[in-house]
């Protein structure tokens, strides 16, 4: 059974996504950021690194197209506007090639912290697209990191999610039914 709700994920997706912020920081330096993953959850379990370089940073243009569209048109739409955008970095594994990143947006935490979402759309094997199983309703990956003023921080990756929308209010529904865990995130700036 799928659990629906909103997690501290979507909560972090409803403010970037939906609500103008005053003085949000959406361009900074180039970045890498890797992190512990600790899977527990229906699609396996299991700790591994987590690879994300953020090579630019979503504008407010990006990111008010992409609340438009969720919340005007839907899911479905988000998506294809999400795929339309230019790459703002890759995730990865040591051990596999990345791939794209479509959105990314930091603000400013308590303490000299940051908040930061980063969106994509899930990679669909060959198999997955021919034979369409459940999974493919389940198209985004969200990431929300907390990071503090050393660049060090936690956060989760929702891998095989659907954004819904109830009134006012982005909720991720998980496919695997919880986010893997991310912790001991180090952040450095890249050239």
């Amino acid at each position: 059974m799928l659990k629906t709700g909103a997690l501290g994920v979507a909560l972090a997706a409803a403010v970037v996504l939906s609500i103008p912020t005053v003085g949000a920081q959406t361009r900074g330096e180039r970045e890498e950021f890797t992190a512990t993953a600790v899977v527990n959850n229906n699609l396996g379990a299991g700790i591994g690194r987590v690879i994300m370089r953020v090579t630019r940073w979503s504008t407010e243009a990006e990111r008010d197209l992409l609340a438009r569209t969720l919340l005007k048109s839907g899911p479905e739409k988000l998506l294809d506007v999400l795929q339309d955008q230019r790459s703002v970095g890759t995730i990865r594994t040591p051990d596999s090639l990345g791939y794209d990143l479509r959105y990314a947006h930091q603000e400013p935490g308590e303490d000299g912290g940051r908040r930061i979402v980063i969106a994509t759309d899930r990679p669909i094997s060959f198999w997955e697209a021919a034979n369409r199983p459940r999974t493919v309703d389940y198209p985004f990956t969200v990431i929300q990191m907390q990071m503090d003023k050393n660049g060090e921080g936690t956060g989760t990756l929702s891998y095989a999610t659907k954004i819904v929308t109830r009134g006012n209010t982005i909720e991720l529904e998980n496919f695997a039914s919880s986010p893997v865990m991310l912790t001991e995130i180090r952040s450095k700036k890249i050239d």
